[in-house]
């Protein structure tokens, strides 16, 4: 059983992890930068995460845990109607990534790599993603919300939109002076997204069929 310390010492570990990860690398930073930034031993990393691996693996899983979270319970709260679910998985990924803006930072930019870990990540979390959306457009499209579009490019195009402020950070805001960590940001985002997807993909006057 965990003691509020050991709590507060394995989040330092991952705050610290989170922030010097994102500003060396992660192949920048070694296990005793972490424990420093975080105030730790050494040995504390070893005993939560099993070393600097281990917590990479564990700031991942975090990730996309809590990204697919959000997925399912937008898809469950909105059975009777695929665009609701998919309006709501718009407005909460964005809310989701942004009160986890370093972290998403960083997953996604490890997510763009080769390596034994992502290809574990596209077999589970990312293909599960793909499940919840695929089956909402198959679903939209039948019911005649959505048009027919091309699924696998539409999927690029969102997952693109949904992203890339979190990716990018740094380029919005020293080139186009946009502060993609503001909130105010997100409730604009959220908007232009959504007239991008009546566009693309929203029937304009839709005539409910069985599902």
């Amino acid at each position: 059983m965990q003691t509020k310390t050991n709590t507060v010492t394995k989040e330092n570990i991952v705050d610290a992890a989170i922030f010097l990860f994102n500003t060396k690398g992660y192949t920048g930073t070694s296990v005793r930068e972490i424990a420093k930034r975080a105030n730790a031993n050494i040995a504390h990393i070893s005993y939560y995460f099993k070393g600097k691996n281990g917590l990479l693996e564990h700031l991942v899983s975090k990730f996309y845990e809590g990204y697919l979270d959000v997925i399912d319970q937008c898809y469950q709260k909105c059975t009777e109607s695929p665009k609701l679910s998919l309006l709501a998985i718009v407005e909460e990924l964005l809310r989701y990534q942004y009160e986890n803006r370093r972290l998403a930072r960083f997953v996604h930019r490890e997510v763009t790599l080769d390596s034994t870990l992502i290809r574990q990540v596209m077999m589970t979390y990312l293909a599960k993603e793909k499940y919840y959306l695929l089956n909402l457009l198959e679903r939209g499209m039948r019911a005649n919300q959505f048009k027919q579009v091309d699924i696998p490019h539409f999927l690029v195009q969102f997952k693109s939109l949904i992203n890339m402020p979190f990716l990018q950070p740094q380029y919005m805001y020293e080139v186009l002076h946009i502060n993609p960590y503001e909130e105010y940001f997100v409730k604009q985002y959220s908007k232009q997204l959504v007239s991008w997807l009546e566009q693309i993909l929203f029937q304009k006057n839709e005539k409910q069929s069985n599902d």
